[in-house]
């Protein structure tokens, strides 16, 4: 597969009105977008300097660190060394991925500023729970990995289920992030698809190896340096281009009453969610509520061991619980420099100056949302801030690619080939294989990035893996550790309902305009079409949450709990002694600094009302 200038020559020219991915629009028409030739960036030495410079000091703490990892717990869990700050950067980069910023750039175009919505509604008060109600069961449980703590609460079938289905998901999410490093490296070097996938995928495998879970947080907390360095002189030039805030409201006044939306449709959070219609991302406040909001927020954040896996590496139970907290506050405000960037680029996209820029036309004819980073960087930097900015994009690929792989290793050698393969293997052998599970990994990411090629927003297919995996997982946690009652035969026949509800719904339904079966319909009959993929992922996530909570419910019952309570203490809310915060002064305890936490997001919610 090779992405070349022809994207913007398979596309005939009608009027913009009917291709600007609204409710007018679809996957069949065809954008009239001005000539667009995918010329790769031209980089000076200086810009090469940058990007060699980082690339040798990102396999340079790998080298360093290998020395230290002589242990399995020092590979996968950084011997729980890390302390509180270092924990909350890496807590956030992790989740800072290529697929976040190019991902929610490309959001930014296609949906405005309830893109936001993913920040303000769907991440800080699931984060704030976390730190709060959910930390002290991982922390305290001494679990090595999210399924390890289902295997202690539930039984070894509910923490199998988990440990594939999550390792599954991992792979995506980290094929996801090649497959947007791959545009970026065809964009700048003209290279192909192919050749990319498989050179960013050898950079991680040499770093991750090497380092182990340690590499991966340090890198990380560098990483997040560099991506606020390179975006946030992006996100300046583009609204001094466009005449600040007040005229970037008035340009996509334009592209949003183009789309056959109200002028503010792009530019307001919720003032036009009262119908599914009447905004672009084809979502009503309920769905947003409850299907990001709760389901996928909290889905994500209370049961990604990806996350999970930074502050259970802290070095104290108050350092994990602060971790979510210290991330949520650079969390609130990266939608100003990963989803502007993508608002920018669609007013500038409206307008056909020759000095604009312009998203280009995939072949079926939509806009290629996922290029505005890129398209924005060569649109916008000189030399040297050229290469630092890029330097800033693939640090997020490592950030987020690497994440995915430390998780993947950790739970493929842990909760399934220690737990049911070699049952004796040494600590030794436990380290070989999380390094040969590192290579693994990656090469099953190589065939996802493929398959994360036929969506033209990867947060669409990003948010729609999640609803298959996290959304019940949540409900079985929810429950798992609220309810002493349920069971680990209830928590496992939740778990396979919820994912087979996920299923059944996208099978029958689609997305406005989709040409393909990847974006649902599979099942040979569609019984409802959503305004956007975005709507169909919400809605999945909830029939599959409410499907395994329902289930879960009922199997719990009438079957009997295996467990006493001595097994479930530390495990079950009513069963757990309270953490003392004795001595601790308030600002420093977590429900402290949470409260604050939502109340700035609440704020920024009313702000951009």
């Amino acid at each position: 597969m090779r992405f070349s200038a022809s994207w913007a020559a398979a596309s005939t020219k009608l009027p913009l009105r009917n291709c600007l991915q609204g409710r007018a629009g679809g996957a069949s028409c065809h954008a009239e977008v001005p000539p667009f030739s995918m010329k790769p960036i031209h980089l000076e030495p200086i810009d090469l300097a940058i990007l060699v410079v980082y690339f040798a000091f990102v396999l340079g703490i790998g080298f360093v660190l290998k020395r230290y990892m002589r242990t399995s717990s020092d590979f996968f869990l950084s011997g729980r060394l890390i302390p509180t700050w270092v924990a909350g950067l890496a807590f956030l980069s992790a989740n800072l991925g290529a697929q976040e910023v190019i991902g929610m750039a490309a959001s930014g175009a296609k949906y405005g500023i309830m893109t936001s919505h993913f920040y303000w509604v769907g991440a800080i008060p699931a984060m704030v729970f976390v730190a709060i109600f959910m930390m002290p069961f991982y922390y305290g449980s001494k679990a090595r990995s999210v399924p390890e703590y289902l295997k202690l609460r539930f039984d070894e079938k509910t923490r199998a289920l988990n440990a594939v289905s999550f390792a599954v998901m991992t792979v995506f999410s980290s094929g996801i992030s090649m497959y947007a490093m791959a545009l970026l490296l065809n964009l700048i070097l003209g290279w192909d698809f192919s050749v990319s996938v498989w050179l960013s995928a050898i950079i991680v495998l040499l770093y991750i190896s090497l380092g182990g879970l340690t590499s991966a947080i340090y890198n990380e907390v560098m990483q997040f340096f560099l991506i606020i360095a390179g975006f946030a002189p992006l996100v300046f030039l583009g609204l001094r281009d466009v005449g600040g805030w007040s005229g970037l409201q008035a340009r996509l006044a334009e592209v949003s009453v183009a789309q056959g939306f109200a002028p503010g449709a792009l530019t307001h959070s919720w003032q036009y969610m009262g119908s599914a219609s009447a905004n672009p991302m084809g979502v009503e406040w309920l769905a947003m509520l409850m299907g990001l909001g709760f389901v996928l927020s909290f889905g994500y954040w209370c049961t990604d061991f990806l996350v999970m896996q930074r502050a259970m590496a802290a070095e104290s139970m108050a350092s994990a619980r602060r971790t979510p907290l210290v991330a949520a506050v650079p969390k609130m405000l990266f939608p100003f420099l990963v989803i502007l960037p993508g608002m920018i680029a669609m007013a500038l996209t409206q307008r056909h100056g020759v000095s604009e820029l312009s998203l280009p036309a995939k072949p079926d004819g939509s806009l290629n949302y996922d290029l505005v980073i890129p398209l924005m960087l060569r649109h916008y930097f000189p030399p040297g801030i050229l290469g630092l900015g890029l330097t800033a994009l693939m640090a997020s690929f490592m950030s987020g690619m690497a994440g995915n792989v430390t998780a993947f290793n950790t739970v493929w050698t842990y909760d399934i080939y220690h737990a049911y393969l070699r049952p004796k293997a040494s600590d030794s052998a436990l380290l070989w294989m999380g390094r040969m599970a590192t290579v693994v990994g990656i090469a099953i990411s190589v065939a996802a990035a493929y398959f994360a090629a036929h969506f033209n927003n990867i947060m669409d297919l990003l948010q729609l893996v999640f609803a298959f995996v996290n959304a019940p997982l949540f409900a079985t946690f929810l429950l798992g550790m609220f309810w002493r009652r349920t069971t680990g035969h209830a928590a496992f026949a939740g778990l396979i309902s919820g994912i087979l509800a996920a299923a059944v719904h996208h099978g029958l339904t689609q997305p406005h305009g989709a040409s393909s079966l990847v974006k649902g319909g599979w099942l040979g009959h569609v019984v409802k079409v959503y305004p956007s993929e975005m709507a169909q992922n919400f809605w999945t996530a909830i029939f599959a949450w409410s499907v395994c909570f329902g289930v879960t419910i009922l199997i719990s019952l009438v079957t009997r709990q295996l467990k006493t309570d001595e097994e479930l203490t530390g495990l079950v809310s009513s069963l757990t002694p309270r953490t003392t915060e004795e001595g601790v002064v308030w600002y420093q305890r977590p429900a402290a600094i949470g409260a604050a936490v939502l109340a700035l997001a609440l704020i920024l919610n009313i702000i951009f009302w």
